[in-house]
């Protein structure tokens, strides 16, 4: 019986990847407190709004 858990984990690896990379750029980009706080925010909820855009761009 096969199952399919290896393909899941890989993509949890990517958003995972994508969530890192939003935060080192978001981070560097902060100047204050605030702003660093919002860049963990940012870099959460980044990836999710790529990935929304993304299936949003695909004909319907």
């Amino acid at each position: 019986m096969a199952n399919n858990t290896g393909a899941a984990a890989g993509g949890g690896a990517l958003y995972g990847l994508g969530i890192f990379g939003a935060l080192v750029w978001f981070w560097q980009q902060a100047d204050g407190f605030w702003e660093h706080a919002f860049s963990l925010v940012q870099a959460v909820f980044w990836p999710a709004w790529m990935v929304y855009r993304a299936f949003d761009a695909l004909p319907h």
